[in-house]
């Protein structure tokens, strides 16, 4: 993937972009494919890292770190490491996350209702 440079033109429309659109500035915390996939599993309760690749296994994992890395940066993940061996980490929604559960519960509402049934895996 090319690197955006710091002071591109794109750069800094987004930036401008992202200081005057509430939307634009929520897509910057949540946008892509899966950070409110990730979201949604968590809603649920706090999980370890194997349990969101199991629940998301279309997932790379680099991308899931990644992702993971980015919400806690952005106040919407906590992960919380115990010092054991081996090391026992989990990830929940912070009060910042939490406060995302309405939209995210309105999307299931939206997509159930247009007949969309979960598989079990």
């Amino acid at each position: 993937m090319t690197a955006i440079k710091e002071n591109s033109t794109l750069n800094s429309n987004k930036k401008a972009n992202v200081a005057l659109c509430p939307i634009s500035y929520v897509m910057s915390k949540l946008g892509g494919h899966w950070k409110p996939i990730i979201l949604f599993h968590l809603m649920s309760g706090p999980k370890r890292y194997s349990e969101l690749k199991r629940l998301i296994p279309a997932i790379t994992e680099k991308m899931l770190i990644q992702h993971l890395k980015q919400m806690q940066e952005d106040t919407l993940v906590i992960r919380k490491a115990e010092n054991v061996v081996p090391p026992f980490v989990t990830y929940s929604l912070s009060a910042d996350g939490e406060q995302l559960r309405p939209m995210l519960d309105e999307m299931v509402k939206w997509a159930t209702a247009r007949d969309f049934k979960m598989e079990q895996v």
